[in-house]
């Protein structure tokens, strides 16, 4: 007997990629579990897949950074005065990027790439040591969403949030609508798509410098004309992040899906003054927020 649930959750991360950087994805989870009716002839009640399977694959990989253990570019360093990992990336110097946050902000892929196939692999593994004894197969299935229109890969970290979006590089795949006078105008999404196309959208505030940080020994030879640090203590602990600044864009404010939309609604009213414009910016799936210039 097979029990399915599409849409069980959306894995809202980032990974590292040796060619991108760090990729922020968005992928739709379904699961289909086979095995034998239970005392309540079930095989297992959809309330317990919905409420805990989610809640192992949210513990597992989501908002995290998603790390491909295998390959020769990761160095990963335990700090022993805390919970806390130093991970370098160390492509080349131009390119290297180097973190310090506390060990729940990363997910370790036994895989020299993070792909769909590798990180599915990994949550299956996971899910399977919590299943009860009756259920005797899993399937998983991770999707991205289909988009009718242009779409972008960020990455950020919301310090100032109480939950697991305080993690200074999780991120989202996302659409973006764009209307000028009402017309939605598909020229100019693809140009803020292509130029955001695998982005770190950082806060001016968060900005550091090197000797501000608590950088590896791998990250002390970076140079700051060529990369960007952040810095940031919230609720779960110190995140730092040294990333090349040719992958990074910086705003002002917050980087909320909310003042996403409203710095791209203001930058772009200024090249179309006297006329209205509406900007649609999505956090993942099926979520984002409107802003208006």
């Amino acid at each position: 007997m097979q029990l399915f649930v599409n849409d069980l959750t959306v894995i809202d991360c980032s990974y590292l990629c040796p060619q991108r950087g760090i990729v922020g994805e968005s992928w739709i989870v379904d699961i289909v579990l086979d095995g034998n009716l239970n005392e309540q002839s079930m095989v297992l009640d959809f309330g317990k897949v919905k409420k805990q399977v989610k809640a192992i694959i949210d513990d597992s990989v989501d908002h995290k950074l998603l790390v491909p253990g295998d390959h020769p570019y990761t160095k990963v360093t335990h700090n022993e005065d805390d919970s806390s990992y130093w991970v370098d990336f160390e492509r080349d110097n131009s390119r290297s990027i180097h973190l310090f946050c506390p060990s729940d902000s990363f997910a370790f892929i036994d895989a020299e790439v993070v792909s769909i196939e590798t990180v599915t692999d990994y949550v299956k593994a996971v899910i399977k040591q919590e299943l009860p004894v009756n259920v005797e197969g899993l399937k998983l299935t991770l999707r991205p969403e289909q988009i009718d229109g242009f779409y972008y890969h960020y990455t950020h970290g919301l310090k100032k949030h109480d939950g697991n979006c305080q993690r200074i590089a999780h991120g989202h795949r996302s659409k973006l609508q764009i209307f000028i006078d009402g017309i939605r105008q598909p020229a100019l999404e693809k140009s803020w798509c292509d130029k955001w196309e695998d982005i770190y959208i950082g806060t001016e505030d968060d900005i550091a410098t090197f000797n501000e940080m608590t950088l590896s020994k791998a990250a002390n030879g970076v140079d700051e004309n060529t990369h960007i640090g952040y810095s940031y203590t919230s609720i779960q602990g110190l995140f730092e992040l040294v990333m090349p600044r040719s992958e990074n864009y910086v705003i002002e404010s917050d980087s909320t899906v909310e003042c996403i939309a409203q710095y791209l609604a203001s930058t772009i009213g200024q090249e179309y003054a006297g006329k209205s414009v509406e900007v649609r910016a999505y956090e993942g799936v099926g979520k984002g927020a409107i802003a208006y210039a």
